[in-house]
């Protein structure tokens, strides 16, 4: 008996020690792929937006890029995903410098695409925009949709007291932009446009040069804005299918291009109304672009200067430069960094410098202007700023369809 009892002892000690090795295993021993795994090929940006993100075209892959970090600050709202800057914001969001709450798009497929690209949860998704803003109650909601849809963000927004920055240009029609300003005026909300141009050190540095009086009173200024053509870059399908669209972009490079000359040269003239517009608009490529001009020339008068706005999708090469000609000076802005300054005999060529914080950035602006909105009544993201951009652009649009100077 005794010696029965010592063999089942035996037996079960075996049995544990065989299950305990098999669950060991189990846990320590990864699954075997059901198919090969093999790295996915990269997804090419346009390759303007690669620039601005100093990333080779090809840079970014298709499989999730884990954010780097959780983001602080104001709660942000992204409403739309068919404009090509949206790269910009989510990099940044991916970077961990603003806090998205919510994404509203109603076309999942770039749910999917942004997605994997910048690591973004499905649940930052939402259908509808509403919707979103009920949910995450963000304080700030940033438009990268159809220009002619900014209206519907504010006309959302605005009731519920959330402020709103759209790309530029701020409206398709000046009809939309005194719609989008009643509400933002109406709600006590910020309505602010975010131009490329704004964060470029060359220009505050001639602005700053004007300001101390250095090259005299303002006589003229010439704006070059444009490149090959959206197309011709490699823009997507979904931006283009309404950027070269009349309704829900309002023009072709009338629009896209001209709002950056506008909005510089009401800044550099304090906000002044221009007395008078006159434009040509030429259709070079009807075979790429057959709703709409894809080059224009708009002369701005005001009392004593002139200002010329030279907007195309049609240059061999992306250009944002600016000619300022003062009653004792010269200003030439290159690009971003680069400016010459003539006084007399006297050249200074210099690389501008580095903008302080908030000026420099978007996130770093919205966050501040949120704080301080009086502070930026003025400037080039302002609505007070934008409404005449859209005064000028409005009165560029019929300037060319009625072949006349338009007086204001």
């Amino acid at each position: 008996m005794r010696t029965k009892l010592k063999q089942g002892l035996k037996l079960l000690f075996i049995l544990t020690f065989i299950g305990c090795a098999a669950i060991t295993k189990a846990q320590t021993t990864l699954p075997t792929p059901a198919s090969p795994m093999v790295p996915t090929k990269p997804e090419a940006l346009p390759a303007d937006t690669a620039r601005k993100l100093k990333k080779d075209t090809a840079g970014v892959k298709k499989d999730t890029i884990l954010v780097k970090k959780k983001a602080t600050g104001p709660k942000v709202g992204i409403a739309g995903l068919n404009h090509d800057h949206i790269h910009l914001i989510l990099n940044e969001y991916r970077n961990g410098n603003v806090n998205i709450v919510g994404i509203a798009e109603p076309d999942k497929k770039l749910w999917a695409k942004y997605g994997k690209m910048y690591g973004v949860p499905d649940s930052l998704f939402f259908e509808d925009l509403k919707t979103m803003c009920l949910a995450r109650k963000p304080v700030i909601v940033l438009g990268y949709n159809a220009v002619g849809k900014h209206i519907d963000i504010v006309e959302t927004c605005a009731p519920m007291g959330i402020s709103v920055m759209v790309e530029k240009p701020l409206a398709a029609t000046l009809e939309q932009a005194k719609r989008m300003e009643f509400l933002a005026l109406r709600y006590y909300i910020n309505m602010l446009t975010n131009y490329e141009t704004t964060w470029y050190p060359s220009v505050q540095s001639a602005y700053n040069t004007i300001k101390a009086d250095s090259v005299g009173m303002i006589r003229k200024m010439v704006f070059h804005d444009g490149h090959q053509g959206p197309r011709e870059i490699g823009c997507s399908e979904d931006f283009l299918t309404w950027l070269t669209d009349p309704v829900l972009n309002g023009a072709g490079a009338l629009n896209d291009f001209g709002c950056y000359g506008a909005d510089m040269m009401t800044w550099m003239m304090q906000g002044q109304k221009p007395i008078a517009v006159t434009a040509v608009a030429r259709h070079y490529k009807p075979s790429v672009y057959p709703k709409v001009e894809d080059d224009v020339t708009i002369i701005v008068e005001y009392p004593n200067a002139t200002g010329m706005i030279e907007a195309s999708w049609n240059w061999p090469f992306g250009i944002k430069d600016m000619e300022v000609f003062g009653a004792k000076g010269y200003i030439h802005t290159f690009d971003k960094d680069s400016v010459e300054v003539r006084i007399n005999n006297d050249v200074k060529s210099f690389k501008a410098p580095a903008l302080p914080s908030p000026a420099d950035a978007p996130v770093p602006y919205f966050t501040a202007a949120l704080k301080t909105p009086l502070k930026f009544r003025n400037d080039r993201s302002s609505l007070k700023n934008n409404m005449i951009v859209m005064l000028i652009l409005d009165a560029a649009k019929r300037s060319i369809k009625e072949g006349k100077r338009i007086v204001l």
